[in-house]
C-alpha cells in the first residue's frame, strides 16, 4: 500500500497563528524542483489559491509556513519560519505557522540517511553516499521525524528554495501591473518596490498564483550569521519566537489541551516491566462509580474511561489489577552484567585507526566509567486524544515520527493508515521520549472501544517505568604514551558495554516490534550509532573502539545529547586524569593536541579566558571539558561541518550535596541562523546535562521504576541553576544545531571541577552515585 495515497485529501483544521497576524490563507506556493506526486496535504481554504508547498500567502498579506517538525520547546517553529521570511522578504510582524501532516513533500531526508543502519536490512544499502536512497526512502514513507538536530539541515534549502520561488512570483505580478522588469523589481518587509511604487503580497497574491516561477528559484546570497553581541541580540533580537506569546498567556495548545465535543477521560496502568500481561482485576470495585463511563482491559494494560481523568485514575486504584510474566525486572543485577562484559566480553571493532592493539598490548593507563540509565523527565506525560468513528480515527498527538505513529495507530485497530487523520500538536518536553507511539496505539483502542472521543494520559510512573531510558554503559578507556613525551598520547582504545540500543529502538520505530521483541531482534548485534562520538577529538593516531552488546531486560533508547552524553563524559574525564599523570595543566595537555582542529582549538581557548582558568589546581573547583559533535573532521576551512562546545564549570561539593555555581562556554555552531534561540538553547542543554550529573537516573525494583515522582529524581531547580555565561564565535561554516552540545559537554567538565574541588574522582553519573 502506498504510504502517500489519501495524504493530499487530509484537511489541517487548526491553524496557529502566533505572529500577532490575523488568520489568512491565499496563495501556496510550491517547491517545484521535487516532482509533483508528492503532493502537499495543505488544502486550500475559501480565497486561498492552493499549489500545494511549504508556505501561504493570504490576500491580507499574511504569510503561513507549513511546520513539517514537532515544536519540543526548541524553537523549530521560530528558527524555519525565519528562514522563509529572510529569503521571502516579508516582514516578521506577518508571519505565522501552521503544523503540517506527515507528507512525501516534507521528508526529512537528512535523518533518513543519518539513520539507514536502522531502516535498512539489507547490507550495502545503508552505504549511500549520495542519499538517493534514503530521499527515496524518506520520501516514500513520508517520513517527516524530529530527530538528532537535524532540522536545519533538513529544511533549510527546501524552505529557502520555495520561498524565493514565492518572492520571484510576486515580483513577476507587480512588474505585470508597472511594465517593467520583474528582475529591477525589490522585494522587502512584506512589499514590492520599484522605484516610488510599492504593492503588498496581500495584494499581489491571487495574481502570482496564475505565472509560472522561474526555475531553478533566484536564491539570495547566502545569509551571513547574526551580530554574536549577546546585548544587541538579546535586547533588540530580530526574530522573536513565534510561539513565545501564546505560551506566556497559556492559549498555546499542547498535546494534553485538546478538548472535543463529548470527550471522556482515560487513565492506565501497566504491568511492572518483565510482568506485562494482565490476569486479573476487581471490576465490582467500581460498580456504580459516579462519572466512571467504561473499562477497558487489553493483554497489556487495563484502561479506565470517566468524565475526569482523576476519576479515571481513582477507579483504576480501586481495581488494584494483577499482572503476571516470568519475572519482575531488578536493575541492579541486570547492571553487574555490563561490568562483566567489559571484564570478559569480546567485543566487535566500530572504529580502527592506524595501529592501536599493536600500540596498546601493554596500556600504560586504564580506567572504567560507567553511567546509569537516565529518564527523560519531560513536563508532559505522554498524552493524546483520539476520536473513532464511521472506522475513520482522528489523532491529536505530539508525535516525533508522525507517519509512524499513524500506521501504528492503523494496525493497532485494523483499519488502513488512510483511515488515520493525525493532528500534530506541540510537546511539553520530549527529549525523544515522543519517538515512542505506546501510547498513541493504546488511545486509538480506547477510542474505538468506547465510541466517544478520548483522552489518554499516563500517569507519570507509567512515563517512568514505560518510555524507554537513556541507556546504562560501562566503559573502559586505555592509553599509551609516546615515551619520554611528557604524557603525549600515541593510542587510544574505547570499549563500551551496552545494549545495541539505537538498533533495538530502530526495531520499535521502523518495524513496529513490541518493547520485547525490539531486545530479541537486536540481541547481539554491534551498533555504531550507539557508539557515536567515541572517538577522541585530537590528534592521537592509534585508536580503537569496540562495542560489547549486552542484552537487558528492559528496553532502552535515545534521549537528548543522544551517545555524545555518555561518550564525552568517559573521554573528557579519562583525558583529565591522564593530564593529572602527565603533571599537565588540563587546559594546555588538551590545546597540544588540537593542532590540526583550529575552530574546537579556538573554542577550549575562548571558554578558558572567560572562565579566568586558573589551571586547574587543586581545591579551585574549577573543570574543564570539550565537545564536537557532527561533521566531517575538520581541515579549517568554512565548509566544515558540526559543532563544538568548549567549557570551564565552577563546582562545590557541601552539606547540601553538589553545587555548581557558574558555567562558562564558548561555542562554534557555525552559521547561526537565530541568535537568541541559539543562546536557549545552550543555557538549556548546560542545564539539562547538570540534570544528568545529579540526578535523572531510576532503578528498577520488582519491575516498577525507584523513584517514581519528579520530585525524586535530584533535578535541579531554578535556585540549583548556575549562573551561564556563553559566547559564540562567529563563522561562516554550515549552521548546526545546537541543542545537544550543552547536554554532552556540562556532566565532565562538572566531574572535573568536582575533583578539582574535593580531590575524589567521581567516574559515574549520576556523580556522588558510587555504590548505590
Amino acid at each position: 500500500m502506498d504510504p502517500r495515497a489519501g495524504l493530499a485529501a487530509l484537511p489541517v483544521s487548526r491553524r496557529q497563528l502566533l505572529a500577532g497576524a490575523a488568520v489568512g490563507g491565499g496563495l501556496a506556493v510550491g517547491w517545484w524542483l521535487w516532482p509533483r506526486r508528492y503532493s502537499s496535504p495543505l488544502v486550500p481554504g475559501p480565497n486561498e489559491h492552493g499549489f500545494g508547498g511549504w508556505l501561504t500567502i493570504a490576500e491580507d498579506g499574511v504569510v503561513t509556513v507549513a511546520l513539517p517538525q514537532l515544536e519540543m520547546g526548541q524553537g523549530v517553529t521560530t528558527v524555519l519560519a525565519q528562514v522563509v521570511a529572510v529569503e521571502l522578504g516579508a516582514d516578521w510582524r506577518q508571519v505565522a505557522i501552521e503544523p503540517a501532516p506527515p507528507a512525501g513533500l516534507f521528508a526529512n531526508t537528512a535523518l533518513a540517511a543519518k539513520w539507514a543502519p536502522l531502516w535498512s536490512r539489507l547490507p550495502g544499502l545503508a552505504d549511500d553516499p549520495d542519499g538517493l536512497l534514503a530521499e527515496r526512502f524518506a520520501r516514500s514513507n513520508a517520513f517527516c521525524a524530529t530527530a538528532e538536530g537535524l532540522s536545519l539541515a533538513a529544511y533549510e534549502q527546501p524552505l529557502r528554495a520555495a520561498a524565493a520561488a514565492a518572492r520571484a512570483l510576486l515580483a513577476m505580478a507587480a512588474a505585470e501591473r508597472w511594465g517593467v522588469g520583474w528582475e529591477e523589481c525589490e522585494v522587502a518587509a512584506g512589499l514590492v518596490r520599484h522605484g516610488e511604487q510599492e504593492l503588498g503580497f496581500g495584494e499581489l497574491a491571487a495574481q502570482a498564483a496564475t505565472l509560472d516561477p522561474p526555475d531553478p528559484p533566484p536564491l539570495r546570497v547566502e545569509p551571513a550569521s547574526e551580530d554574536p553581541s549577546p546585548a544587541e541580540a538579546e535586547l533588540a533580537p530580530a526574530f522573536p519566537r513565534l510561539d513565545l506569546p501564546a505560551k506566556v498567556d497559556g492559549s498555546f495548545l499542547f498535546a494534553g489541551d485538546i478538548r472535543l465535543p463529548g470527550m471522556v477521560y482515560a487513565s492506565i496502568r501497566h504491568g511492572p516491566l518483565g510482568k506485562a500481561e494482565l490476569t486479573a482485576f476487581d471490576k465490582e470495585a467500581v460498580a456504580g462509580l459516579k462519572g466512571l463511563v467504561g473499562v477497558v482491559k487489553s493483554k497489556r494494560y487495563l484502561a479506565a474511561v470517566a468524565d475526569s481523568w482523576w476519576i479515571a485514575d481513582r477507579a483504576l486504584a480501586a481495581m488494584r489489577p494483577v499482572f503476571a510474566g516470568p519475572a519482575a525486572v531488578e536493575s541492579a543485577g541486570a547492571l553487574r552484567a555490563l561490568d562483566t562484559a567489559l571484564a570478559e566480553g569480546e567485543g566487535e571493532r566500530i572504529v580502527t585507526e592506524g595501529d592501536p592493539d599493536g600500540a596498546l598490548a601493554r596500556p600504560d593507563y586504564a580506567q572504567d566509567y560507567s553511567v546509569a540509565p537516565a529518564v527523560h523527565a519531560a513536563i508532559e506525560t505522554a498524552s493524546a486524544t483520539a476520536r473513532f468513528d464511521g472506522g475513520k480515527l482522528e489523532l491529536w498527538i505530539a508525535a516525533q515520527a508522525g507517519e509512524l505513529t499513524r500506521r501504528a495507530a492503523a494496525k493497532a485497530i485494523g483499519i488502513s493508515p488512510q483511515d488515520v487523520v493525525l493532528y500534530p500538536t506541540a510537546a511539553g518536553g520530549s527529549f525523544d521520549a515522543r519517538l515512542e507511539r505506546r501510547h498513541a496505539i493504546e488511545v486509538a483502542q480506547i477510542a474505538q472501544q468506547i465510541g466517544r472521543p478520548v483522552q489518554l494520559t499516563w500517569p507519570r510512573q507509567q512515563e517512568l517505568q514505560l518510555v524507554p531510558v537513556r541507556t546504562p554503559v560501562s566503559a573502559r578507556l586505555e592509553a599509551g604514551f609516546v615515551p619520554a613525551s611528557g604524557g603525549r598520547i600515541a593510542a587510544w582504545r574505547t570499549r563500551l558495554a551496552m545494549p545495541a540500543t539505537m538498533r533495538e529502538f530502530g526495531h520499535r520505530l521502523f518495524d513496529n516490534n513490541t518493547p520485547e521483541a525490539a531486545m530479541e531482534h537486536a540481541a547481539g548485534e554491534a551498533d555504531t550509532l550507539a557508539c557515536e562520538g567515541a572517538v577522541p577529538p585530537y590528534g592521537i593516531a592509534h585508536v580503537a573502539v569496540d562495542h560489547l552488546p549486552v542484552t537487558l531486560p528492559f528496553p532502552t533508547g535515545p534521549m537528548r545529547g543522544n551517545a555524545a552524553a555518555y561518550t564525552a563524559f568517559f573521554i573528557e574525564s579519562f583525558i583529565d586524569e591522564l593530564a593529572e599523570r602527565a603533571g599537565r595543566d588540563p587546559f594546555l595537555y588538551r590545546i597540544e593536541m588540537l593542532g590540526q582542529t583550529p575552530r574546537m582549538a579556538d573554542c577550549l581557548r575562548r571558554a578558558t579566558r572567560l572562565a579566568g582558568w586558573d589551571g586547574g589546581r587543586r581545591g579551585t573547583g574549577q573543570g574543564l571539558a570539550m565537545v564536537r559533535m557532527g561533521g566531517p573532521g575538520e581541515g579549517g576551512g568554512p565548509g566544515d561541518g558540526g559543532g563544538r562546545i568548549a567549557c570551564v564549570a565552577q563546582a562545590a561539593l557541601g552539606e547540601g550535596g553538589l553545587r555548581v555555581t557558574r558555567l562558562h562556554a564558548a561555542v562554534d555552531i557555525g552559521r547561526i541562523v537565530n541568535h537568541d534561540i541559539a543562546r536557549q538553547q545552550i543555557e538549556g542543554g548546560l542545564i539539562f546535562g547538570l540534570s544528568l550529573a545529579t540526578g535523572s537516573s531510576v532503578a528498577y525494583e520488582d519491575g516498577r521504576p525507584v523513584p517514581a515522582r519528579l520530585a525524586g529524581l535530584s533535578l535541579p531547580t531554578l535556585a540549583d541553576c548556575p549562573e551561564i555565561v556563553i559566547e559564540f564565535l562567529a563563522s561562516d561554516a554550515p549552521a548546526f544545531d545546537p541543542g545537544e552540545l550543552g547536554v554532552a559537554v556540562a556532566p565532565p567538565a562538572i566531574a572535573n571541577a568536582l575533583y578539582s574541588a574535593t580531590g575524589v574522582r567521581f567516574r559515574r553519573l549520576p556523580l556522588l552515585s558510587e555504590g548505590l
